[in-house]
């Protein structure tokens, strides 16, 4: 019996392969199969707690590679997954026995400074696209950290450092070019389908591969920015102030607050902050800034992007993730206690809680104006929880989910899709909200059959009751 097992995998390895080949042939990128060089760099993605093997990994060269590649799932009935950045702390760019459509070598940004419009390709991060804008002094908001994938921050949201006065990044989405489920090419934007316009501004990956992108650029060179540190004495009052500071901050502001213990020591409060308006240097700073009574020279005039990259070195290669998040809209005595409680005993030093502050442009937006329904001012309440060695995840996973349980009682209602791990579909529900049957409806338009499942997934209506 173990031998008939045995020579039949043999054989569908050898089928695979040939049929790996024949797409290869057909082409303009490369197919890696398992044992092939470069593969197992390319299986890897940021979450190293994700260790799944792909039958067939198809790096795409453009659009022409993304149809092979979907069509050869197809005759296969491989399921699908799709990587850009691969940032995505569940892992869902990669599934075991699946074909994984590598988006990373499409990589090319085209700056239209006339039209101040930014076409990028999905293989781009946020800070190859800061890079080629930055000459023009135009930027539009992303995220927070510079090696984090474009493709899927954008199609998930994207709360950054411009988000008071510029938006989220998928509401300065206004096209893309996409493969169907069907391996058809369409064009989402005002004019055309705009109703997939309106779903690709954070609903995902549910409706289709998107090949490239089109953003509107904002002027943005140089702001004033920086991080205020507060010791553990005061870490209360720290966090009462960043949330009357928040309360009253113009648009050109957004802040950050985040909770820390460096080097595994005493609680350490810091609050970020990015003033994106115009300034003249000689005069100090702005008068919002000074309520929260920085050090000299703590926050000071710097290029938009090094501020992008400043956090960079926070996440380093290799880690173990393991996230939980909720929405937050008010900051009382309480949940301070439970925070500060929880810091005391936080497991590994490379942790941390964060607060990013939605308001201004982002929160004014119309909850069903777009995918994205979480508007009005809150924050967005991160535990991120990293460590490095494996055998530490069960105590780690266990704080986090023992926080995340003590913070219950202060969160509102819905979740930041891109926070998301392994959460279940009523959590995939909160994160749509009053949307998620206007998506599901989309769904069923695109991918009926529902072939991009490997996401925080929406399912169509023909398959909702399944």
């Amino acid at each position: 019996m173990q031998s008939t097992t045995q020579s039949v995998a043999r054989r569908d390895r050898k089928t695979s392969a040939a049929a790996a080949r024949a797409l290869a042939n057909k082409i303009n990128g490369q197919v890696l199969v398992p044992g092939a060089a470069g593969y197992n760099g390319a299986r890897r993605v940021f979450n190293a707690m994700i260790d799944r093997r792909p039958a067939a990994i198809v790096r795409c060269a453009g659009a022409e590679d993304v149809i092979a590649g979907i069509g050869f799932a197809r005759a296969h009935d491989l399921p699908v997954t799709v990587k850009g950045g691969g940032h995505g702390v569940a892992g869902r760019a990669v599934a075991d026995g699946g074909v994984m459509l590598d988006m990373s070598p499409m990589r090319r940004v085209r700056v239209d400074p006339l039209e101040r419009t930014a076409t990028v390709g999905p293989g781009v991060t946020l800070g190859d696209l800061d890079r080629e804008t930055e000459p023009f002094g135009l930027a539009t908001p992303t995220g927070l950290v510079s090696m984090t994938g474009l493709a899927g921050l954008a199609l998930g949201g994207g709360l950054g450092w411009l988000n008071g006065k510029h938006g989220l990044t998928c509401d300065n989405l206004v096209a893309a070019e996409i493969v169907t489920a069907a391996g058809d090419r369409a064009v989402a934007s005002a004019d055309q389908n705009p109703d997939l316009l309106w779903g690709r501004r954070g609903g995902g990956g549910n409706f289709g591969v998107v090949t490239s992108f089109t953003f509107r650029l904002h002027p943005v060179q140089r702001v004033l920015a920086g991080a205020v540190t507060y010791p553990a004495r005061q870490a209360r009052s720290a966090l009462r102030r960043f949330h009357e500071f928040a309360g009253s901050c113009p648009d050109e502001i957004s802040a950050a607050l985040s909770l820390s213990r460096p080097a595994g020591g005493e609680l350490v409060v810091t609050i970020v902050v990015c003033y994106a308006g115009p300034f003249e240097p000689a005069h100090g700073l702005p008068e919002p800034l000074r309520a929260l009574n920085p050090e000299p020279a703590a926050i000071t005039p710097m290029p938009y992007r090094t501020l992008q990259a400043a956090a960079d070195e926070g996440y380093p290669p290799g880690q173990q993730h393991y996230w939980k998040s909720g929405y937050l809209t008010e900051i009382d005595d309480d949940l301070v206690d439970v925070l500060i409680e929880f810091m005391t005993r936080m497991p590994s030093s490379a942790s941390g809680v964060g607060l990013q502050q939605l308001h201004g442009a982002a929160a004014r937006v119309d909850p069903s104006a777009t995918a994205f329904p979480h508007r009005g001012d809150r924050y967005d309440c991160l535990i991120l929880s990293q460590w490095p060695d494996p055998t530490d995840t069960e105590r780690n996973v266990g704080w986090t989910g023992e926080l995340f349980d003590g913070l219950r009682p202060f969160l509102a209602n819905g979740v930041y899709v891109n926070n998301l791990g392994d959460e279940g579909e009523d959590r995939v529900r909160q994160a749509y909200g009053p949307n998620y049957d206007r998506l599901a409806a989309l769904k069923t338009k695109y991918d009926p059959g529902n072939l991009f499942r490997h996401n925080q997934n929406i399912r169509p209506l023909t398959t909702a009751a399944g």
